[in-house]
């Protein structure tokens, strides 16, 4: 039998009534609490993280190919260029590389009889992958394209459908500005309504097809504004993306999503340092409660102390006492921490009772990612750090003398 164990335990599980009785339970609380608070934290700063940035990439994919511009700025109408096989082929050469889909994007307004709203028409061909949007659509369907010529099918944000007024199946004129010319009009059919909750988009961007730019434009049917490059793993955007380099006919450029909206990336990155604030936080609380409640048992059997040691048990070992006891309430702590924060993360996936301004943080409700080797991460390491921290109070015990002690009341 393990003698410092047992005594740790007959202490920790004492069903007396007693301050230190008390102490242990906020002690535990506090640890409780602590590793909540951190599960949830990171659960909740990954999902956000990655929520928004798959909302990002889901509209403009993860790599975009176009004309080599150093003047234009990143959503603009593109210089057109000549769609390429070796482009295409791309997703043959590596396999990070999901799709690779053309687009082209052209200003335009919207006119009803009551108001205009100006929007940047972008086009795409008959094989765009919508999947990638499917959770934005709110209402109707994204358009279908025609056998022949051009597509008369429109999608508009939720945002758009609402300045103008329409509603599914609604009609609106289109109106694209010519330089030196008469602007041209069409009249389109809305087919759906979708909303992505990022501003940038909603306020801006009207889908439609690709042929129907290619007509205003008076491009040939081979040229196009660019491709859109999506990934399986968005990791590899920087590698993908220098990679490729070799691959891309002369004149053309690779740019990465992160770099075209660096101020949203910048901004989802500052939350990795709110992440480590909060950790470093509630690992104090816990350590600071932990230290306490140690120096109040040792203090409180201090008579103990003196009693083991004037029977002849050595210093190292009356220690591992208050070492077993610190270990007994931290891993409680640990034990009821991971099932109350796991918890709510698990009730905030199945009914997003935690809400979010969306116009601010580009979601209506906080999005969850729990990854497990954070999990466990955060459970070995408040596990060391209170260990090595717990046996400060523990040399205390070195301190006590055997007679004094048996005489301390």
């Amino acid at each position: 039998m393990n003698f410092a164990a047992y005594i740790a335990r007959r202490i920790a599980f004492n069903q007396q009534k007693s301050f230190s009785r008390f102490v242990i339970r906020l002690s535990v609380a506090a640890t409780v609490i602590s590793v909540a608070v951190m599960i949830v934290t990171l659960a909740f700063a990954t999902g956000f993280q990655q929520t928004v940035s798959q909302k990002i990439f889901s509209f403009w994919g993860h790599i975009r190919i176009q004309s080599f511009d150093a003047a234009r700025v990143s959503i603009a109408e593109e210089t057109p260029i000549l769609m390429s096989d070796s482009v295409r082929d791309l997703k043959k050469i590596d396999p990070a590389v999901k799709t690779v889909q053309a687009f082209a994007t052209r200003s335009a307004i919207l006119k009803t009889e009551e108001t205009i709203e100006g929007v940047l028409f972008k086009g795409v061909e008959k094989n765009y992958d919508f999947s990638n949007l499917k959770n934005f659509l709110q209402a109707g369907r994204w358009i279908n394209f025609a056998d022949s010529g051009y597509s008369n099918e429109i999608n508009l944000s939720a945002f758009t459908a609402n300045q103008l007024k329409l509603s599914v199946n609604d009609q609106v004129l289109i109106y694209f500005i010519q330089p030196g010319s008469a602007p041209r009009t069409r009249k389109l059919t809305v087919a759906g309504i979708y909303k992505t909750g990022i501003e940038e988009y909603d306020k801006l961007i009207a889908i439609g097809d690709l042929k129907l730019l290619q007509r205003l434009n008076n491009w040939e049917p081979n040229q196009i504004g660019g491709y859109e490059i999506f990934l399986n793993d968005f990791k590899q955007m920087d590698r993908v993306n220098e990679d490729i380099i070799p691959y891309l006919p002369a004149g053309l450029q690779g740019n990465t999503i992160r770099n075209i909206y660096p101020n949203i990336f910048d901004w989802l990155a500052l939350q990795n340092k709110t992440i480590v604030i909060v950790l470093i936080i509630m690992i104090a609380i816990a350590l600071l409660n932990l230290i306490t409640c140690l120096l109040i048992l040792v203090l409180e059997r201090t008579r103990m102390v003196g009693i083991l040691k004037a029977l002849g048990s050595r210093t190292f070992s009356i220690q591992q006492i208050f070492l077993y006891h610190g270990a007994v309430i931290t891993g409680t702590g640990l034990l009821i921490g991971n099932f109350v924060g796991l918890l709510i993360c698990w009730l905030q996936q199945r009914y997003g009772f935690i809400s979010l301004p969306e116009d601010a943080y580009y979601i209506s409700k906080a999005a969850v990612q729990v990854i497990w080797w954070q999990v466990l991460l955060v459970n070995a390491g408040t596990f060391l750090i209170c260990f090595l921290v717990l046996m400060i109070p523990s040399y205390l015990v070195r301190k006590i003398q055997p007679v004094k002690a048996i005489q301390f009341r």
